[in-house]
Parts: C-alpha cells; structure tokens; sequence
C-alpha cells in the first residue's frame, strides 16, 4: 500500500514537472518550435512519460491552457452572467472590464498567470493551432458563446464577421501589449515617471481596444 501511495506521488510530480516546463517553453518559442524532447530535458523526465500521461503533443498542450482555462472560464462566466442579469444597456468598455478581475486572478494562481496566459492563447491562434480552438469550445463553449451574446449586445450595429475581424484583432493588440508588458512598465516609469503594474496596464489598454471594436462599421 506505501508504495502504490508513492507511486501515485511520483506520477504526479511527473506530470507536474512536463507541464510547467511546456508551459515556460510553449509561450517562450511558441508550439511549433518546442518539441517533445526539448520539454523533457527540461522537466529532467524520460520521453515515454510524456506519452503516458498525455498521449500526445496536441493534449499537452490542451492540458498547459485548461490549468488556466479551469480558472478563469468560470470567474469570466460569472462576471458576464452579472453584467447580462442587469438588464441596461452595456457598452463594449464594461464588457471588457468583465475579464479584468479573471484575468488578475491568475497571477495568484501562478507566478504572472495573467501574462503567460494570454502569451499562450496568442501563440495558439498565431500559429494556427486548430486543436485548440476546437478543445476551447468543446469545454468552454458557453461562456465564449456568452462573452460572444454580450459583445453583439454592446455593439448591435456590427454583422458577426465584422465583430470576428475586430475580437482578433483586439486579441492581437493584447497579447503583444502583455508580451512587451516589462519593457513598457519600464519605459513608462524612465520616460514618465509612472509607476504601473499589470492591472493598470490592462486597465490603460481597455478604453483603446474597446473604442477599435465599436467603432463604426464602413
């Protein structure tokens, strides 16, 4: 019984070990460019343990986005559910201001959550990594169907495509903002003197992302 008890630790350990060092690789140098023996040399396992825990690639890397899905799907759900329950009319600001505090959780969740987190969900989409979309929807699809209802809410003068086009490229805008985040920080408190952090960061670029989705349709 003791050794099937630390059995059971090992393996979990192991999964552990593989998915932080996918995690730090995939939103360094993206998917394609970190292969399976590069995050075991990491993770200081053997080759097979990726295969026997996940299967493959593909679920390794479903599995390193659902660590920070499963938090922040269900905060974002709740958030949004809140703004439609209200029942006035909501404006493309509030309804980003819906991912602030979800997306903040995250750095509680894991050392600079919230930058790694959207790192990896750009990385995704930037390199076309079709799985993903289909894994995101097969598990989170309500509340992207939810976030998706009150964008159109708040923007009734948009087609669908139009507000496709236009959450991509907000999307874009976002993660380069957080993937730059240190250099800006710095340059903000040299060339300004301001003191900001990630909150204020997300804060500063809401009102900007917000004003390209609802801005009028040609």
């Amino acid at each position: 019984m003791f050794n099937d008890r630390k059995s059971s630790v090992q393996k979990i350990d192991t999964k552990t070990k593989i998915l932080n060092a996918a995690e730090q690789l995939f939103a360094e140098r993206g998917f394609a460019d970190t292969s399976l023996r590069l995050i075991t040399s990491q993770a200081e396992v053997n080759l097979a343990s990726v295969n026997y825990h996940f299967g493959s690639k593909k679920e390794l890397i479903q599995a390193v986005l659902a660590r920070y899905l499963d938090v922040f799907a269900p905060a974002l759900e709740l958030s949004l559910q809140a703004l439609v329950d209200d029942e006035k009319r909501v404006d493309q600001i509030q309804v980003f201001n819906c991912l602030i505090e979800p997306l903040l959780a995250l750095d509680s969740f894991k050392h600079q959550g919230t930058t790694v987190f959207l790192s990896l969900l750009g990385r995704g989409y930037v390199e076309s990594q079709g799985h993903l979309r289909w894994y995101i929807m097969t598990n989170y699809g309500k509340v992207v169907g939810l976030f998706n209802h009150v964008v159109r809410e708040a923007n009734p003068h948009l087609s669908k495509e139009e507000i496709f086009w236009r959450l991509h490229f907000t999307l874009g805008s976002v993660v380069f903002t957080m993937a730059s985040s240190k250099a800006l920080i710095d340059i903000a408190k040299a060339d300004f003197g301001a003191d900001v952090d990630i909150e204020g960061l997300i804060h500063r670029v809401i009102p900007f992302i917000a004003a390209g989705v609802s801005s009028p349709a040609k």
